[in-house]
């Protein structure tokens, strides 16, 4: 599969002392049920809310560290739209399926969910993907990655210019207060338009984590060239 890095189980990403929120979003009751009874025996795992719809769950609750998301809900909402509502409330999303829906996987990878988890796999992989999910981790899947890579348009990497000064700058070892002075930009617009980046690369099922990730990715797909800067 092309462009996409396929993960094996995720490690151990807990905090010491730290219990990650998590929602589910789910309409088969005993499906969300299951899952939670699931997580009940996780220390630094709490589910704090359960619905059948997005809605419904943030009237419930936003203080959460992830949301697990199923596809198809009976409100008939998109998978995007619902990736993008969470995101704007700063909630990450973990999508959480049966495989089926290709289409549906698709829609919520180009609003940048951290992976998809399939309702088939064992409760151990289950819970270590919600762990790392809920720890801001990308969690690239077999499932995910086979969805992804039939749409090209998820693949390939397409910057405005002004995010690609950005990122040849950065990439190349420059801080953001630096790259800012330069451009003649707000470091405030630097921060968000290398969090972009880093979404679309991410929605591309290759995320980056660290500035040598980014120079990688970013000298694959043409942006820059040479070596990195000293920093």
């Amino acid at each position: 599969m092309a462009g996409v890095a396929v993960t094996d189980l995720p490690g151990d990403y807990a905090t010491p002392g730290t219990v990650r929120r998590i929602g589910i979003v789910e309409d088969h009751q005993a499906v969300a049920v299951g899952l939670a009874a699931i997580l009940s025996d996780q220390p630094d795992l709490t589910v704090v809310a359960i619905a059948p719809t997005v809605p419904a769950l943030l009237d419930r609750t936003t203080e959460l560290d992830l949301a697990v998301l199923d596809l198809r809900l009976p409100d008939g909402s998109s998978p995007r739209a619902n990736v993008e509502l969470l995101h704007s409330l700063d909630i990450p999303c973990l999508v959480y399926t049966t495989g089926d829906w290709r289409d549906l996987i698709r829609s919520a990878a180009r609003a940048g969910v951290l992976g998809v988890a399939l309702k088939s796999d064992p409760a151990e992989r289950t819970t270590a993907m919600i762990r790392a999910a809920a720890s801001g981790r990308q969690v690239a899947t077999m499932a995910w990655a086979s969805a992804i890579d039939s749409d090209p348009a998820l693949t390939n990497i397409d910057l405005p210019p002004r995010q690609r000064d950005v990122l040849e700058h950065y990439a190349n070892g420059e801080t953001a207060a630096s790259v800012a002075h330069k451009l003649g930009l707000s470091e405030h617009t630097v921060n968000d338009y290398l969090s972009r980046i880093r979404r679309r690369y991410a929605e591309a099922g290759r995320p980056v984590r660290s500035r040598v990730d980014l120079y990688r990715e970013a000298k694959r797909d043409g942006f820059l060239g040479g070596d990195p800067r000293p920093r």
